[in-house]
Order: C-alpha cells, then structure tokens, then sequence
C-alpha cells in the first residue's frame, strides 16, 4: 500500500553505509536529510552517490534535502568529547577557542559576550541542559548551572528571549549552497527562519547559481518566526514545524496548537508541511515506541502534514531500520482515519479558480466518491499533481514525467508519488501506461477504477484540462 503522509529520515553514522542505506530506501524513506551542522563535502558526496545508485538499482526516486546549519551559536570541543555538568556549578563560556570540561568551553559566536546581560537563561542543546549568567567578565561571562546534564561537542546554544545579531545568511551556509547545487540536491531546509527576507537572500543564493530546481523548506524554530507565518508561508515550498528548538523559544505547552496551526496555514496555500524533532525518539534506544509517540505521529498525520522526519532516530539510533518500518505502520493506520472529505471542502474554499485548479477538484471529489483506487497525473513541471496534492484526495495520486527534476521535486508531497517514464506524445499512449504503472503499484481487482487528468496535447498546454475515468 502506498502511504500519502512522506517520510524524511536523516542520514549519519548509523545509516551512511550503503546497505544500510538502501533498507532506508526499501521500507519506505521518501527524502534523504543531511544535517550540515555536522556534515562536510565529502559526507554529502557520499551519501549523493550511493542514493543515485541504489535509485537506478531499485527504480525508484528518493530526493535529497540539504539542512543548512543556519545563524547558530555552537560550543566548542569538550575532552573526551562531552562534559558532565551537575546543578549549581559555576561555568565560564569563552569567546576564543579553549578544550572545554566541566567548568569551561568555548562558542562559536565571538560577540555573544556582548549581547547577553545579567539574569539571560541559556539553554544548551535543545534545553537539555539551562544556565543563568551570574557575571560578565572582559574574555568570558559566568554561568550558573540549573540542572544536572551531560553535553557533547558542538551542540548548539541559544538566549533565551534574546535575539542575537547575527548575519542570517553566514559563510558555511553560502558555501553549502553551492554544495547542494554542485551534487544536484532537491530540497534545501532552511534553519531559524524568522522572515521572508532570510528565505529570499537564499533564493538569491541559487539564482546567482541558475539553479530552479532546489526546494526551499522554511524552519519555523523561533517566536519570531511563528509571528511572521504567513509571510514566510508567501516565498517558501515548505515549512517545517521544526520543534526541538522551537521547544526552547517558547512554552512546550504552545507547540500542538503552533503545530496546527502552521499545517492548517500550508494546507490553504498549497505549499508543502513537515513535522520534526522527537517523533519516535525512544527509538533510538528501544525497540518499541512510547503510547505518546505513536499518538504524536498519528496526530500529525490527521491534521494533513505532507510529511513526518526523523532525526536521531535514523542518525545515530540503535534501531534506525525498525523506527522506519513503524513510522510507516502508524501512517498507514492513521490515514484509514482521515477525514478527505474534509480536507477536499477546506482546500475547494482557497483554491484559485482557473481551470487546473477546477478539473483537479473535479478529480479529487470523483476519486473519493468513486473509490478510485489511483489518480494518474501525467506531468512536465509537476504542477498538476502539486494541485492535486492540495485536495488530499483518499487514492495515491501517481505523477508520471519524463523530468526527473520534477520526479524529485514531488517527494515531500501529500499522497504524491511520482515515476520517471519515457516520452509520452499520444493520448491512447497514456492510458496504455497509466494502467501499466497501477497494477505495479496498487493493489488492484476487476472492477477497480483509476483517474487520467492532466494537460493535452502535451508540452503545447500549460494547464490541466481532462479527466478521464478507466475501469481495470
């Protein structure tokens, strides 16, 4: 069965091997995630040529999703390579580059010092670990520590309720850009995100590079960002519910309705919505998930996000093949419970009336009235199953181009998959490959019936203007 709720899971130490890699790939991972907070060239060349090669052997079409480190302060190097630290001890941060332990360790943010005050509480990877500053000295401040915590190298630090003067767009990140244009990425997450310009200085980034292709995923981890949604919402193709760090910025308790919100918000736009951070994270460890976490995947789904990430789960968890497989049980049981006919009559009030966005709602109510089991969408520029995606129809909407750009392009939309074909240039071509490609890919019985829309002649109409209902 094919799930429509897309799976992105991140790549490091646990998965990077290629057969490893290619079980990720087998049972169901939809975008591969590289983290460049702690990645470099040679991990992302890697990880690019054995996802191109295992695509060739299995046929299929995973993309790949660059996350940008983003303006972040990251502490330094550790001996041993963590520190345990233990509730009232005094610890000094330092601006220059020191071996940091229990008492001490470095930034990578040099004007920090002069930008927190007295009483600031900082929280050290994703509020793990929370200080108070007590001190301001010339080369360093003083923290207090408030809770018992072990840290590891280069984990990030954020003020609470201060926002720093970074640049957004740093060096490294300019630099991993041009990697992700060089090595032919698809998607581009983009971290902090707190107004449209920082998503247009990005966008400038790859047109100076001629690059159309790459997605560009906006990160929603700060208060600031929250508050200028709708904005951010007008020049993205996605947004992530990024909650670890947004976990830090405001009250945990806020993070569900924010959640819904956003998908709500993406939903009526069009554009595509993830859910991150924590989803199966006992997983990393155990076997089996928490009651909490599985309810925590199966809300995401109901509410209509287009897809769910793992992170440590897949990076450096015990069980990376495991959580994939249940991540995928709990969507496949949780979209037995979607309301579409909700979704179709909330997408049907925001949808632009022009004749694709007519005929799609046309396909979408047909499909769920019919119990079509697929909607086949031939496709140039992937338009027409992006519209279709919007609709959330019940049946897997199945994208078939001859671009793989647009393939690609496709991988993190709701109920979306899409197929690299050959070159179709008859209609009575497209419907001999339509029913080819269901019976490979849906279970199917006599009777069953599937959906053709898309634009004719092709190449010649920038439109979606047919439907065409087959009985198999």
């Amino acid at each position: 069965m094919l799930n429509k709720t897309k799976v992105v899971a991140t790549i490091g130490p646990a998965t990077i091997e290629k057969e490893q890699l290619r079980r990720l790939m087998e049972n169901g991972m939809d975008v591969a995630r590289i983290n460049m907070s702690h990645s470099d060239y040679n991990f992302c060349r890697e990880v690019a040529d054995e996802i191109g090669e295992l695509n060739k052997e299995l046929g299929l079409n995973v993309a790949i999703m660059m996350d940008l480190m983003g303006p972040e302060v990251r502490i330094g190097h550790f001996v041993n390579g963590q520190a345990h630290f233990t509730k009232g001890d005094k610890v000094k941060v330092y601006m220059d580059d020191v071996e940091g332990d229990n008492t001490k360790f470095s930034v990578s943010y040099p004007n920090l010092i002069n930008e927190v005050t007295h009483n600031n509480v900082i929280s050290v990877s994703d509020g793990k670990m929370l200080m108070e500053v007590i001190d301001i000295l010339p080369d360093a401040f003083v923290c207090e520590v408030l809770n018992d915590a072990v840290i590891e190298d280069h984990q990030t630090l954020t003020v609470k309720d201060v926002k720093l003067k970074m640049p957004y767009l740093t060096n490294k990140d300019e630099t991993d850009i041009t990697i992700a244009h060089k090595l032919g990425f698809d998607f581009i997450a983009l971290s902090y995100v707190s107004e449209p310009d920082n998503v247009l200085a990005v966008n400038d980034v790859l047109i100076n590079l001629k690059n159309n292709h790459i997605g560009l995923i906006s990160k929603i981890e700060t208060e600031e960002g929250v508050n200028n949604i709708d904005a951010i919402i007008q020049v993205s193709d996605g947004v992530m519910v990024a909650r670890g760090d947004l976990g830090v910025a405001i009250s945990l308790e806020r993070i569900p309705g924010i959640q819904k919100k956003i998908i709500n918000k993406c939903h009526s736009a069009g554009i595509v919505s993830i859910v991150a951070t924590e989803l199966l994270s006992s997983m990393e460890h155990s076997a089996r998930p928490t009651r909490a976490e599985v309810s925590d995947v199966a809300n995401a789904v109901l509410d209509g996000a287009d897809a769910v990430m793992l992170s440590g789960e897949t990076t450096v968890g015990k069980y990376p093949i495991e959580t994939l497989k249940m991540m995928e049980k709990i969507i496949n049981s949780a979209e037995l419970d979607v309301d579409y006919g909700d979704f179709i009559s909330r997408s049907a009030n925001a949808v632009k009336e022009d004749i694709t966005g007519v005929i799609s709602l046309g396909v979408a109510d047909a499909a769920n009235r019919l119990k079509c089991c697929a909607i086949i969408a031939p496709t140039q520029t992937g338009y027409t199953a992006r519209v279709m995606s919007r609709f959330r129809p019940s049946c897997p909407v199945i994208a078939v181009s001859p671009n793989l750009d647009t393939v690609k392009s496709l991988q993190l939309h709701f109920a979306v998959n899409p197929v690299l074909i050959d070159e179709l240039n008859t209609f009575d071509k497209i419907i001999e490959v339509s029913k080819k490609i269901t019976f490979k890919l849906v279970s199917t019985k006599p009777g069953d019936k599937i959906i053709i829309t898309g634009g004719y002649p092709f190449k010649e109409v920038k439109f979606t203007n047919f439907m065409k209902i087959e009985e198999l």
